[in-house]
């Protein structure tokens, strides 16, 4: 079973889905285990399980991959080719490879396998706002 889900972003960030995935597996209904297998739909942005009670994990990991990758324009990035999408679009893609863009979540009990303190993320590497697709497929 597959359903796709779309994610409106307003610029760089972690953007969670985790509740979308559980009310979506909800209304699945019926199965009790199986695999959660989710594949973002674009070159620039990724996918991250990462701790969902403290807020400033969210945006030490977006300061982090900022100062890692700095935009085209930095001094430091000079080396980059690919610039005409604007000075945030290569380090987008450095950070989609660095990071992963498919997830694959175990279903036991009906619900997702995730930790007490864990969540699902589309992390946005690009500044403008873009509407991003997550395909879902769910196997027994």
């Amino acid at each position: 079973m597959q359903h796709e889900f779309e994610i409106r972003t307003q610029g760089p960030g972690l953007y969670e889905l985790t509740a979308d995935l559980r009310r979506w597996l909800a209304s699945v209904g019926g199965l009790s285990s199986g695999l959660l297998t989710l594949f973002v739909r674009h070159t620039s942005c990724s996918l991250l399980i990462q701790e969902n009670a403290d807020p400033e994990v969210q945006t030490d990991l977006q300061a982090f991959f900022t100062r890692l990758v700095p935009p085209s324009d930095h001094p430091s990035m000079g080396y980059l080719r690919h610039t005409y999408e604007g000075p945030d679009d290569m380090p987008a893609h450095i950070k989609a490879a660095m990071m992963p863009v498919s997830l694959s979540i175990p279903i036991s009990d009906g619900t997702l396998g995730l930790g007490a303190w864990q969540g699902v993320y589309l992390f946005e590497h690009r500044q403008a706002p873009h509407q991003r697709k997550i395909l879902a497929h769910l196997s027994a």
